[in-house]
């Protein structure tokens, strides 16, 4: 079956992601050699979910009122109030408040620093 093996979150400041990610989720990021490419590590060996990359984005910004173009990355957290607090601690900005998914649990939406709409998600339970 094919399925997600990788993502990559696109940033205009990779460093500013970084420093957000890595105090958000304590992701591991390693620089690929000298190339404007960094590593992610966000699932430990065994645990559920993917790794990734950050990089230099390509382009504009997305403006924050506009459709989402691209894909949305969503984090399975403990406790998705403490980590939207959290989040906007570190600059995030609310994109959608926390709602519930009857049965499946409750999920909030962020724009992060680099204006991407990265998903917040509590598992019932």
């Amino acid at each position: 079956m094919d399925h997600v093996v990788h993502f990559e979150i696109h940033a205009d400041d990779p460093a500013r992601a970084i420093a957000f990610y890595t105090a958000l989720f304590g992701w591991t990021v390693t620089q690929m050699g000298s190339e404007a490419y960094w590593l992610v590590t966000a699932a430990g060996e065994g645990e559920p979910g993917i790794n990734g990359a950050i990089l230099p984005r390509r382009g504009p910004r997305p403006a924050p009122d506009a459709p989402i173009n691209g894909m949305v990355n969503t984090a399975q957290v403990a406790d998705v109030d403490a980590s939207l607090r959290r989040a906007c601690d570190l600059g995030a900005d609310v994109a959608l408040e926390r709602m519930e998914i009857p049965n499946v649990g409750a999920v909030a939406y962020v724009h992060d620093t680099e204006g991407n709409v990265l998903g917040l998600f509590q598992p019932a339970g």
